[in-house]
């Protein structure tokens, strides 16, 4: 027990592990300073939002009744108004969408400008259910999430005829929108008694708009039956909502997907019948959507992060080398020395985050990979007076750094590929290091010390 703890090496060996702690204090601000870089991105996308316009999600268009009914209570008689709603038979939703980046600072969020079309049919058979002289008002209405970016509004026709649309809904549970004032008898006019039952024939509309949002463009399927489909040249959607597309095509130059759902499948008509009339159980009806997200391509501050993670394992394969040139060459460092090349490496993170926020991700890691490299070289080559050992230092640190950026890009199998290095790593060192006589190794080092010190002190003489 006492060799031990007397033992030179093992000495080495602790404080290097205490400084290898040491060094995770740094790591860890570096670490905080990317979470911090990111939620501020989240913030200004915000901002952006605020000063702008937000996700977009599309809900209509339905017709809204409100009529009157006569209600007798202890005796008494009441006008009650009620609204009544008539869903699409048919539903049609079609948008091109055209990103574009708005830019505050160095942060910048992705939107778009989605050239939409509504088109389908309404059965007007419900209307016959009410009296005509109760009906006071009918309308078609659609709802949007920000009525902000309504750029445009086209063509909007409803049997073929133009129709002038207003701002706004009516409604407490989709305020924002655009509605259209139907004429009740134009609508029960165009009937066909062909038989002793009032026949009305469909209506059909036609709805046309400029529509702009940022980063997700959402679609309510309210018809029983419902076809939606988008497309445009970013070539990175992300779908999202609780369908997926029947069919999609996903390429450099763009994508394009198509959705198709019925009442069956989705229960629509019955959750927006909930949510009309109760605000409360409007929950399970807005997860009924379909739609893309524009997203960005690479996350350089989640790449960042899982860079950082990998620091353990590359700071802990350069002092692991430097430890064994120690046991094998009998060359002594002293442990300013491995702080240096601790805080160098260290330094690689801080490197990579800044310049990742003006030239992306892949350029940033590639200078901050260069420019670490070339200091450790020139340091370790002085360190142990042989540039040809710090060239052979560089050349393995770049090759080190190639492989942690191969981790960060294969993410579905990082996790795998990273494990197989750290088996690799200790294997090789295991097997180097199978023979040596650590005890030998101290009473050697300890040995050859005395011997330098005293030709040392004979040299005073």
């Amino acid at each position: 027990m006492k060799n031990i703890f007397n033992n030179q090496t093992l000495a080495k060996f602790g404080f290097v592990l205490l400084l290898f702690v040491l060094l995770q204090i740094p790591l860890s601000m570096v670490s905080s300073l990317i979470s911090e870089r990111s939620n501020r991105l989240e913030e200004v996308r915000s901002e952006i939002a605020r000063s702008s316009t937000g996700e977009q999600r599309i809900i209509g268009p339905f017709i809204a009744v409100n009529y009157t009914e006569m209600v007798y209570r202890e005796g008494k008689s009441f006008l009650t108004e009620y609204r009544k709603y008539i869903l699409p038979e048919t539903f049609n939703f079609s948008a091109e969408l055209e990103s574009f980046a708005k830019y505050r600072g160095i942060y910048q969020a992705r939107l778009y400008q989605a050239e939409s079309q509504l088109t389908g049919s309404f059965d007007l058979a419900p209307l016959l259910n009410i009296e005509q002289q109760k009906i006071n008002s009918v309308s078609m209405v659609v709802g949007v999430t920000d009525s902000r970016g309504l750029i445009k509004l086209n063509n909007m026709t409803i049997n073929g005829k133009n129709v002038e649309v207003q701002p706004g809904t009516g409604l407490n549970q989709f305020v924002q929108g655009f509605h259209t004032e139907l004429d009740l008898t134009e609508l029960l006019g165009a009937s066909d008694s062909r038989s002793a039952q009032q026949q009305i024939q469909p209506l059909k509309f036609d709805y046309r708009f400029l529509l702009q949002g940022m980063g997700s463009l959402q679609v309510s399927p309210i018809g029983k039956e419902s076809r939606i489909e988008m497309a445009s040249s970013w070539p990175h959607p992300s779908f999202s909502g609780d369908f997926l597309p029947i069919s999609s095509d996903i390429t450099d130059k763009g994508f394009n997907a198509e959705w198709v759902s019925n009442n069956f499948s989705s229960n629509i008509s019955q959750l927006f019948e909930r949510c009309m009339f109760n605000s409360s159980a409007c929950a399970e009806f807005e997860r009924r959507q379909m739609g893309v997200n524009l997203i960005e391509p690479v996350d350089h501050y989640l790449k960042s992060h899982r860079a950082v993670n990998y620091s353990l394992l590359v700071i802990t394969l350069v002092f692991a080398s430097f430890f064994l040139l120690e046991i094998f060459q009998a060359r002594l460092m002293h442990p300013v020395q491995y702080g240096f090349v601790g805080l160098a490496l260290a330094l690689f993170y801080l490197l990579l985050i800044s310049l990742s926020e003006h030239l992306g991700f892949n350029w940033a890691y590639a200078l901050s990979a260069i420019a670490s490299t070339v200091l450790l070289s020139i340091y370790v080559g002085g360190m142990l007076a042989s540039a040809k050992q710090g060239k052979l230092f560089g050349v393995c640190l770049l090759v080190l750094y190639a492989m942690l950026f191969g981790l960060l890009q294969a993410e579905s199998y990082a996790l795998l590929m990273g494990s197989l290095l750290c088996f690799a790593i200790l294997s090789l060192v295991m097997i180097l290091t199978r023979n040596v006589d650590w005890y030998a190794n101290s009473t050697q080092q300890s040995v050859a010390k005395q011997v330098s010190s005293a030709e040392t002190k004979h040299e005073m003489d």
